[in-house]
């Protein structure tokens, strides 16, 4: 359209302001509304309104906290959304609280199928929350507002979505939902971020003001403000940092059989990257099983380590452990006991030791694979 014009519920209107300035006109007589509770704020609001804000849709939402039925039905009679109050969940009205009675929903699971635990029909079992309930519908457009070079590649979303639930959303989740960590708790764990999300809260004690709930929402908006920060981090680690790691374990276990012919040998040209989970996952995929023995990879320093890879779900079950005649030997005492030079080190344990070369550290996970 000219400069001087706009087009408006496919009207043309003649008007001299700039195009941004009737932009924002229309934008804010158009503008939506978002509702949670007043009072005491959770990290799974602060949470799922930071995440709704990513959403272009409900960027420039107004937000409105209360727990009167009347506002809150208001707000989604004229489009908006509430979540985290109101005692419905009902997608359909944009309507997503957790606490009403009979609820339990999943992250994977079929809505409406279970009752508890015992009934979830996907991998997850554990109750959402506001930023559960907000992260099952509209986790795919957030991922990709935040990292757009997700939106190309289904196979990484699909991983990262994923990842991002069961490595942060669903603790957050079980916090809210009072769901223990384990069944005997040996600790008081406070410094996670529902306690730092918590403790943004006016004190009971505060000093006065003219206007508390002012001051109430500014605390939530600092509250969200950190839940979202800490979301944004977390995707973007492993949007560079986890998947480049799924990449490399990737083309390493493809090359294994020109490590050794045995393919129980992978070798990475530097260490530091985290690649167990990457591992036993694209192995599964590939129908291999538990087949690789040792990871090779050079350290800091620019020795070459040899680590057993331990089993699935455990933390120091090898599959397979380095000789145990080496174990606690170094340096010359381990080159004589090995029968050959450059040892530097094996662990007591047997998980791991070190070569001054790869094509040492390689020789000592075939002496393991042969004893």
């Amino acid at each position: 359209f000219p400069r001087d014009k706009i087009c408006c519920n496919n009207v043309l209107f003649a008007h001299p302001m700039k195009r941004k300035d009737m932009a924002a006109m229309i934008g804010n007589a158009a503008q939506l509304t978002m509702g949670t509770h007043s009072g005491t704020f959770q990290c799974d609001e602060a949470l799922g309104i930071w995440m709704l804000r990513t959403l272009p849709k409900w960027k420039n939402a107004k937000l409105v906290r209360s727990r009167d039925p009347a506002v809150l039905d208001s707000i989604t009679a004229e489009g908006g959304i509430v979540i985290d109050v109101g005692g419905v969940y009902d997608e359909a009205r944009l309507r997503f609280d957790h606490h009403q009675r009979g609820f339990f929903e999943t992250y994977d699971g079929k809505v409406g199928e279970a009752s508890g635990p015992e009934g979830a029909t996907g991998k997850f079992l554990t109750k959402l929350s506001a930023c559960g309930l907000i992260y099952k519908h509209y986790a795919r457009e957030i991922l990709c507002e935040l990292q757009p070079s997700l939106i190309s590649d289904e196979a990484r979303l699909d991983a990262v979505l994923v990842k991002v639930y069961e490595s942060m959303v669903e603790g957050l989740d079980a916090i809210d939902n009072g769901i223990e960590i384990a069944d005997t708790v040996r600790y008081i764990e406070g410094t996670g971020l529902s306690s730092r999300v918590g403790r943004l809260n006016p004190r009971w004690n505060a000093e006065p003001v003219d206007d508390p709930v002012a001051r109430e929402n500014e605390c939530f908006e600092r509250a969200s403000a950190l839940a979202g920060g800490e979301f944004a981090q977390r995707v973007d680690d492993l949007v560079h940092g986890w998947l480049p790691a799924r990449d490399l374990v990737g083309a390493a276990l493809a090359a294994r059989h020109g490590v050794d012919g045995s393919g129980s040998v992978i070798c990475f040209e530097s260490g530091g990257m985290p690649w167990r989970e990457h591992l036993y996952q694209l192995e599964r995929e590939a129908g291999l099983g538990p087949a690789t023995k040792f990871v090779l990879y050079a350290d800091q320093g620019g020795m070459w380590r040899v680590q057993a890879v331990t089993v699935e779900g455990t933390a120091f079950t090898n599959r397979l452990s380095l000789p145990e005649a080496w174990r606690g030997l170094r340096d010359a005492v381990l080159c004589k006991e090995a029968g050959m030079e450059g040892c530097c080190f094996v662990h007591a344990a047997g998980f791991i030791g070190g070569h001054k070369t790869r094509e040492g550290a390689l020789a000592m996970a075939k002496a393991a694979l042969s004893s």
